[in-house]
């Protein structure tokens, strides 16, 4: 979606646009980040961490928090963060593509390369423990209830989040509509439950001052610091709201955080402090605790609906990311279905779903509470949000103009910040912080093997190729017959001879009367403008050079691309066009390359690869597919 104009008097078109996208980014944006408060609070005070809920203490805390709040999502990513949108799309892979131009990569910058995709593969960590935490710890308020309920509060878990991922298949537009308004229910339920108990003590306002924050940190030391690692749970949702800004756009983005989001958030950690305050005690679930006891089930069943939303948001982004992912080249075909006709963003991806449930699943059987999943979430997000500062600092330097000492003082205050947070939430890593780091781990070596393999596979495929021109040339010398029709290769280099045509002529010493040498490109922006979307380019002899160009949230459509060439003499006919394919069977080899087992790796993942058939969308009864071994 497009960035709406910031003039006062737009037209009322463009005001009720602006309104709906403001709801929109309610409910998608800031579902993550709209149900800390289930959680965070509590997990600050843990036992385990030694702090007890005295009245400075929970200043400290608070300060703590509203100052996170504040720097991390109010300055660092509504601010700043969004600013650095690659042509309207936000996330840290495009991020990554937006300081690593293909220019660039001759200019060492293969380590900015490696760190956004180890952010990027530390997301899928958080997509999978954010719908465990979050449900939980909205189910767990049946124990507030009635201690009855206990032994029901992860089968209950279990089913919705069940039901969640097994609804994703028929899209989100329905559901969508009623996101938006939820989160409003939501929020100002938040804001409502934390202004009763500010008015019955007004003094955790003082919490405002940040010398509060900085005297719990002096007076608790190690412990205050440890606390630190619980804090950073107010702030998880900033990489998914940065994510999320091709959707929606900066501005709505920042109309609900400034107008609603952010009001209602402090107003219900002050309601938490003040709670707190009057009675330490209520430090078991202080935000169930703040419900009036006949209010308690209506505010359950809206917390879960919460709750359902923010795994929402971070599935959509999971798919999102994926196709990213496939589209740049890290990631191997997938089948990708689209639950919408109308938006472009709305995806369904069948093999991360299924990945994505199992995984959530033995999350919620393995720990069993919100408190034990608290234990290792925060690790995967400090570490992609201290990326994404130092991505930001190339933008700003490269894309902006800014001065060395302007991006550095910018960016390095961010950075002391996530670094902080980043510390301590190492102390995490033996109590279930290292599950976020292994599934990141994972998926990090999948999407170098990927991108690697399909490298080294290309040059092995340009070794057994000829120049395009040394093919023309031979062309003419002996001229091969030519039987009616068109026939299109499809082939990496726009300057190399495709494999499959050389295996054509090598078998069947025929040639169609047309031949199109297809390049397909993924460019490192969003969209391409459907005008720059082909080039054509005539070879002589019947043979013609086309070059299809996508970006990295485009899905290719070849057939449909190839008829809208509107080149006068390069009409393609359905009917009398073959597509051929090569289909390469990958050998393991101790050959200079990739280790042995990545090899073998890269051999599987190719083999379940999508078709290419299916991924560009060939009719399956015009294509012509032509094997080959090939030794990595």
């Amino acid at each position: 979606m497009s960035h709406l104009p910031a003039a006062p008097d737009a037209p009322a078109d463009d005001r009720r646009r602006l309104a709906l996208l403001t709801l929109g980014a309610l409910g998608i944006v800031y579902g993550d980040i709209g149900t800390s408060p289930l959680y965070a609070v509590k997990e600050s005070f843990l036992p385990a961490h030694g702090v007890a809920p005295t009245p400075d203490n929970v200043l400290g805390v608070l300060s703590l928090v509203i100052w996170s709040l504040l720097l991390v999502i109010s300055v660092k990513y509504l601010v700043f963060i969004l600013r650095a949108d690659n042509r309207g799309e936000g996330g840290i892979l495009a991020l990554t593509a937006l300081v690593t131009p293909a220019h660039a990569l001759r200019g060492g910058r293969w380590g900015l390369i490696l760190l956004g995709l180890f952010g990027t593969a530390l997301l899928y960590g958080d997509g999978m423990i954010t719908p465990a935490i979050s449900v939980l710890s909205a189910v767990e308020g049946l124990e507030v209830v009635t201690p009855a309920f206990a032994p029901f509060v992860v089968p209950i878990t279990v089913a919705i989040i069940a039901t969640l991922f097994l609804v994703q298949s028929r899209g989100t537009a329905t559901v969508g509509r009623i996101f938006g308004p939820v989160m409003v229910v939501w929020f100002l339920l938040l804001a409502a439950l934390g202004v009763w108990q500010v008015a019955q003590a007004p003094g955790v306002l003082g919490a405002l001052v940040p010398t509060h924050a900085l005297r719990f940190l002096v007076d608790n030391g190690w412990h205050g610091f440890v606390v630190m690692g619980s804090v950073f749970l107010v702030v998880t949702g900033g990489e998914a709201l940065y994510a999320d800004m091709g959707h929606f756009g900066a501005r709505p983005i920042r109309l609900a955080w400034f107008g609603l989001v952010l009001p209602a958030l402090l107003l219900n950690y002050f309601g938490q402090g003040a709670l707190l305050v009057r009675d330490p005690g209520a430090v078991e679930n202080p935000f169930y605790r703040m419900v009036p006891p006949w209010a308690l089930v209506p505010v359950l069943v809206i917390a879960t609906l919460a709750t359902v939303i923010a795994s929402q948001a971070l599935i959509s982004g999971a798919f999102s990311l994926t196709l990213q992912a496939v589209q740049l080249g890290y990631a191997p075909r997938v089948q990708i279905e689209h639950t919408s006709a109308t938006e472009r963003g709305q995806i369904y991806i069948p093999s991360v779903n299924w990945a994505l449930l199992a995984c959530c699943l033995a999350l919620v059987l393995g720990f069993r509470t919100s408190s034990n999943l608290a234990a290792a979430y925060g690790v995967a997000v400090t570490t992609t949000m201290a990326i994404t500062t130092l991505l930001f600092y190339f933008v700003a330097r490269e894309r902006w103009g800014w001065g060395a000492a302007r991006a550095g003082a910018v960016a390095g205050g961010f950075l002391l910040v996530d670094l902080a947070f980043w510390a301590a939430n190492l102390l995490k890593i033996p109590h279930g912080g290292w599950v976020p780091l292994v599934i990141g781990g994972t998926v990090f070596t999948l999407l170098t093997t990927w991108k690697t393999g399909r490298r080294i596979l290309a040059q092995r495929l340009a070794e057994r190729s000829i120049p395009r021109d040394v093919f023309l040339e031979g062309l003419l010398r002996h001229p091969p017959h030519r039987v009616p029709g068109t026939s299109v290769f499809m082939y990496g280099s726009a300057t190399g001879t495709p494999p499959a045509l050389l295996h054509n002529l090598k078998h069947n010493r025929v040639l169609h009367e047309r031949v199109v040498f297809l390049a397909i490109r993924t460019e490192e922006v969003p969209q391409v403008d459907p005008a720059e979307r082909a080039s054509v380019e005539a070879l002589g002899h019947g043979l013609w050079q086309v070059t299809l160009r996508y970006g990295f949230m485009e899905d290719a459509d070849v057939p449909d691309a190839l008829a809208r060439l509107g080149h006068p003499e390069l009409v393609l006919r359905p009917l009398d066009t073959t597509y051929f394919l090569g289909r390469e069977t990958l050998i393991a080899t101790r050959h200079p390359g990739m280790a042995l087992w990545r090899e073998r790796l890269f051999a599987l993942l190719s083999r379940n690869a999508r078709p290419a058939t299916a991924f560009f969308r060939l009719p399956p009864n015009r294509v012509v597919e032509l094997g080959a071994q090939v030794e990595l």
